[in-house]
Order: structure tokens, then sequence, then C-alpha cells
């Protein structure tokens, strides 16, 4: 078994350097994290959850960049924001390291494998006999569905705890599953946000406030952008433009993670725009369990196959484009609050905000599992197949890419 890296000297993560040796020392940190970061992105299977116990094991057991309560603290704020949770962050804790500059290449490490690996599925998809490849993967789907409906699982058992959020899920559920439009889900979140920030209304704040001082360069700049890309899509019709407002915008809503991503990323580009067909869709959303990395890079598969028509290099510009604008609004949004972070805790509110987003999006899993079935025919063995990966996740012995590599090589047999 190869031998761990020795841990940084506390000296270097923690105490301040030398006069003279700030920007030595800041240099090598940085690099030292990029590294480990680097780790991260080709070993961390298993979504959220999973990639958050990595960072407890490395970032903060073994490197010591910052403590258990901080990463937990992060954790929280990255959960209050749309866009990918584990993305922000790591990409947080980046800028704590090294400000900007650390946070935006972090977030190139990080993202880089998984958003290739797609692409390169995508082009598969495109290229090779595309009857072969549906039937390479075509156990994907229902093992997909089952990691969904596991995330569904999981969701619930972690935030579902009084009556209010009981009925916020199956409220986001039922309206999710019979009005199957993308701007229901955001506004099914922040209305379960308000809830329960309303039924909290009776909390005292915490004494001794400080008054906020906000900084509103980033917010301001993400959306000029969202209005940006929007008017110039308008009036350019170029579909890249087009894609890179999409993403930006799906990215800009999207409170959940991966699996709340998915219903909006089917929803627009294969319910409405039809750029992809059900197969293809659930083929990704399959394989991108099986990637290292976020699970938002699924929207370099989508964002390449939406551009199938102007050839591979066409396609890698969409896959680029799509993994841009699924990725910079969370990022944008995380450089605005990290900075106001400890003022805003405050304030109890913020947090009694929480149960109901995340009630509201263990709703919006739960009906995603449904929809994504529907594609599917109803035979015993996709059934077997939804319940078993069902099964397997729930014993926590089976990583999810063995899963998916099983799949894809009972594929190949049957095919």
């Amino acid at each position: 078994m190869a031998a761990h890296p020795p841990p940084v000297p506390d000296s270097v993560l923690l105490a301040p350097p030398p006069r003279g040796r700030g920007r030595r020392t800041r240099r090598v940190r940085g690099i030292i994290f990029l590294k480990d970061v680097a780790a991260l992105a080709l070993t961390a299977f298993g979504g959220p959850q999973a990639h958050l116990a990595m960072m407890f094991r490395l970032l903060v057991d073994k490197r010591r960049y910052l403590s258990s309560a901080e990463l937990v603290e992060l954790t929280a704020l990255c959960s209050m924001l749309p866009g990918p949770t584990s993305t922000q962050t790591i990409t947080a804790i980046g800028f704590r390291l090294g400000g900007p500059t650390l946070a935006y290449l972090t977030l190139l490490v990080w993202i880089t494998p998984a958003c290739l690996l797609m692409t390169l599925a995508a082009l598969s998809l495109s290229y090779l006999d595309r009857g072969t490849v549906l039937r390479v993967v075509q156990f994907v789907a229902p093992v997909a569905v089952g990691f969904v409906a596991y995330g569904a699982y999981r969701i619930a058992e972690k935030v579902i705890h009084t009556k209010t959020s009981v009925a916020l899920m199956v409220v986001g559920a039922v309206v999710a599953y019979f009005f199957q439009k993308p701007w229901v889900l955001p506004l099914l979140l922040a209305g379960g946000g308000l809830v329960t920030t309303l039924r909290w209304r009776r909390l005292q704040q915490i004494p001794d406030k400080q008054p906020l001082r906000v900084e509103w360069a980033n917010l301001l700049l993400w959306l000029g952008v969202l209005l940006g890309a929007a008017l110039l899509g308008h009036y350019t019709r170029l579909l890249p433009v087009r894609l890179f407002e999409n993403f930006y915008r799906n990215g800009s809503l999207v409170f959940g993670g991966g699996q709340v991503l998915g219903p909006l990323l089917f929803a627009e580009f294969v319910g409405f725009k039809r750029y992809l067909s059900s197969a293809e869709f659930l083929a990704g959303l399959g394989l991108v369990q099986a990637v290292p990395g976020p699970n938002f890079s699924l929207a370099a598969y989508v964002g390449a196959l939406s551009m199938r028509a102007w050839g591979p290099h066409g396609q890698m510009l969409g896959a680029a484009v799509a993994a841009v604008g699924i990725f910079l609004p969370g990022t944008l949004l995380i450089f605005f609050l990290i900075r106001i972070w400890d003022q805003l805790k405050q304030y109890r509110v913020v947090k009694a905000s929480l149960e109901g987003i995340n009630a509201v999006s263990a709703g919006l899993v739960c009906a995603a599992a449904v929809l994504l079935w529907h594609p599917l025919p109803a035979s015993p063995l996709n059934v077997g197949l939804v319940v078993a990966t069902f099964l397997a996740l729930l014993s926590d012995r089976v990583p999810g890419w063995a899963l998916i590599v099983a799949a894809l090589v009972g594929g190949v047999l049957m095919g």
C-alpha cells in the first residue's frame, strides 16, 4: 500500500510566517493545498456526503487547514446557496487560505477531471454507433433511478425532524411532480425557506450583534452576468451563448446539489428543448455517479450533446460553456457570502430558513425518482435493478462507482 504523504507542519499551516517570508510560505501552502484538491478530485466518489467525509479526513484531520467546526460552518453556509455544495465548500477553503486566486485555481483543479470524463462520455455517444452505446448503458438508467431514490432517502433522513418539515417535503414532491417547469422548483425552495423562517420569528437574535458590513462587488457581478447573458443570448441567438445562459441560470437557482440539478436539466433540455432523449439523459445521470468529483459535471455531458450538430469541436465548446455556466454563479455567490459569514451567524433566522429549504429539497428528489422512472420499461429486471441499487447503497458497503461499472459490464454482456 502506498504511503500517505506526511502531514503539513502546523508551523506552515497555522502559525504566522516570519517577516519577509510570508509570500513564499503562502505560495508553498497553496501548492500543497492544490495537490490535495487534485487527490480529492480523482478519488472522491459518491456525491456531496462522501466528499465531505473525505474533506474531514484529508483537509481537517491530516492537513489541518481548518478545524472541524469551521468545515461544518462552511458546509452550512454553502447549503444556504444555490449551486454544488461540495464544490463551493472546497472553493471557500481555498479562498480562506489564499484569497480569490487560490479559490479559482481550486475550482479549476476540482472540476476538471469530472468534466473531461463526462465530455468524453458525450463524444462517445455521438460518434460511436448510437444503438451500440445505448445497449451498453441500458442498465445504467435504472441504476441511476436507484441512486436518486437513495439520495431522497438520505436527504429526508438528515433533514426531516418536524411535522412542518414533513408537510413541506410532501407539498414539494406533489407540486414538482404535477408542475414540471424549471421556474417552479426555485420558487418551491424559496417558499419552504420562508415558511420555516416565519415559524422561527419568535427567536431572539443573539445579543451584541455587530452591524453588517457588506462588500457588494461579487453579488453585483453575479447579477450582471445573469442579466447580460440573457440579453446577449436573446439578441444574438447563438447556441453557445444561449447554453451559457441556460446553465448559468440553473446554477443560480438550484438548491440541493446534484440530485435537484438532474430534474431541472431534464425538464429544460429533454422535456422542453429536446436537445437530448430520455435514454441519453438517464445514461449521463447514471454515468456521473461513477465519476469522481462534483455531480454538476453532468452539465458538461448535456452541453456537449446539445451541440452535436456543430461537430466534435463544437461539442467540446458546448461542454466548456456548460461547465463554466453551471459552476460560476455558485463561486461568485460564495465569494460574496464568505466575507460576511461570521456576521450572518449572529442571526438565528438565517439558520432557520435551512430547515424549509432542505425539506423541500427532499420532496423534489422524491419527485425526481418517480419522474425519471417513467420513461423506463416497467420490466421485472428494471425494478430489480432499482431496488438492488437502493439496498446496496443503503448497506454502505458497495461504492457507487462499482454499481455503475457493474451496470456497464452487464450492458456489454447483454448487448
